[in-house]
């Protein structure tokens, strides 16, 4: 008869479980088996195959010397942990006995120190805090401005006299303004081309660049402004053409254009000026 082989399993069994099993092997081999033999039949490690040694060691022990029936052991002893220590009041730490705790130490009062006698200490005051003197504004200077007008002062004069002149070409002339009534306030037409065109592109270009609009008042001066130097430049070039070639009127496409020259103007002006009020 030999003892049973335990089937490995990927939980190993607890001593108590192999216990039946290894007293019926020590039953069959006469004595308690090796560490090797146990770890070899039950397929255990070490360190529980010397457990389950000394565990047969104690009870088989007695009954393999002749006492105990020669039938297998079927139900072994339970083995009984050992009790866990009590620790009694007199074996705790000393110290750690609530009646053996000293009593709490009072707080001592603080003491100020105390200087020689006869000797006042004084203390002098802290300064008054006043607040920092305001930083004084910074003022920017404004860039001189008249030294450029001065020198556009040839550059005006020269298309002043070129518009004059274009306008003599293309019909612009003395008018009498208030005829019947004051039939002696004459003007010369003429002056209306440089007052108009020149003035209002100088004034768009300002407002473009000056930052104070935006949106369609920013491009409408853009592109009013642009317009109006570009057609005050074609002016100089075809007045200044007909002059050096001895013409005494001007053709009559330059005089349809000229002509509508102030009503573009009113209107560009008019529409500039509702845009800024609009925006403001």
């Amino acid at each position: 008869m030999t003892a049973p082989t335990t089937a490995p399993s990927a939980y190993p069994p607890a001593v108590e479980e192999l216990l039946r099993d290894a007293l019926n092997m020590a039953h069959e081999l006469g004595g308690v088996p090796s560490r090797n033999q146990l770890m070899k039949q039950f397929r255990i490690g070490a360190p529980k195959a010397t457990m389950l040694r000394e565990a047969l060691t104690v009870i088989a022990t007695p009954r393999l010397d002749g006492t105990f029936s020669p039938d297998p052991i079927t139900d072994p002893p339970v083995i009984a942990p050992d009790p866990a220590p009590v620790v009694t009041p007199s074996e705790s730490a000393p110290g750690t006995n609530e009646d053996e705790m000293p009593p709490p130490r009072e707080a001592s009062p603080l003491v100020s120190p105390v200087g020689h006698p006869g000797t006042e200490i004084t203390t002098d005051p802290a300064p008054p805090v006043t607040d920092a003197a305001p930083a004084a504004p910074v003022t920017r200077k404004r860039p001189v401005t008249w030294p450029v007008l001065l020198l556009c002062l040839p550059a005006f004069v020269a298309i002043w006299g070129g518009w004059v002149e274009m306008g003599r070409l293309t019909g612009f002339g003395e008018v009498a303004l208030l005829p019947g009534i004051a039939d002696q306030v004459v003007l010369d037409t003429a002056i209306t081309l440089p007052i108009g065109v020149e003035t209002y592109a100088a004034y768009a270009l300002y407002v473009w660049l000056s930052g104070m609009v935006s949106g369609p008042a920013l491009r409408f001066a853009r592109a009013s402004a642009i317009g109006s130097l570009s057609i005050g430049a074609l002016g100089q070039v075809a007045y200044h053409l007909m002059a050096s070639w001895g013409w005494e009127s001007a053709p009559w496409p330059v005089t349809a254009v000229v002509a509508c020259i102030p009503v573009a103007v009113l209107g560009m002006g008019a529409a500039l000026a509702h845009l800024m009020h609009h925006e403001n």
